[in-house]
């Protein structure tokens, strides 16, 4: 695992400073002032579910294998319906549709979709629990634009006018950069065994508001 992230740190210097290589989607100019934050709500599912099929077969690039990225979308990389009835699960959008999506959580689950939840999901205390960013989702066409940044300032204010005074998350590999710029420590890294046999590596994270 400690080599994993080590890969990880290396992928991302390469893809920022080393190789020009062209990226695997349209790097179009985007109207960053144009795009509307707001609450997700229930008919926004269907799209979300191809924002997030998207994001994970294109994103995970050096970071997942193949094998690894589509495992993680039939058991895992999907829409908690319980965020968006409990209007903690925000989207960022433009004239073509979701750029972004993610959320925060005052409820135990760290992270996972309805296809991996259980039938409980109880609430935290903001006194002596972390509150939880949960399921961020960037489309290939706007990744690395501040979206997720933007994504996590809305969810810190939530969840601190919650009561809340830290975050815990468990992030994916591709995801580990940008927590770590927003803050986060690394913590426990381990991997998710899915039921078809493929190991799925994560890292809880945290960090104090």
């Amino acid at each position: 695992m400690i080599q994993q992230l080590r890969d990880i740190r290396c992928a991302e210097k390469n893809r920022r400073f080393v190789h020009p290589v062209k990226l695997p989607f349209s790097r179009a100019p985007l109207q960053l002032d144009a795009m509307q934050l707001r609450t997700a709500r229930p008919d926004d599912i269907p799209r979300l579910q191809e924002l997030i099929a998207a994001s994970v077969r294109e994103l995970s690039h050096g970071f997942y294998s193949e094998q690894q990225a589509e495992s993680g979308l039939k058991y895992v990389f999907g829409v908690d319906s319980q965020l968006i009835a409990d209007q903690s699960y925000y989207v960022i959008e433009d004239e073509q549709g979701f750029v972004a999506a993610g959320g925060w959580s005052r409820r135990r689950t760290l992270y996972g979709g309805d296809q991996m939840k259980g039938a409980d999901d109880p609430l935290l205390d903001p006194l002596t629990e972390a509150a939880r960013i949960r399921a961020f989702f960037v489309a290939p066409r706007a990744a690395r634009r501040g979206l997720g940044r933007r994504l996590y300032e809305a969810c810190a204010a939530a969840a601190s006018s919650a009561g809340f005074s830290s975050l815990e998350l468990v992030a994916t590999m591709p995801g580990v950069p940008l927590y770590r710029a927003l803050g986060f420590e690394l913590g426990e890294q381990y991997s998710v065994a899915l039921p078809d046999g493929v190991n799925l590596p994560v890292a809880k994270m945290r960090r104090q508001l």
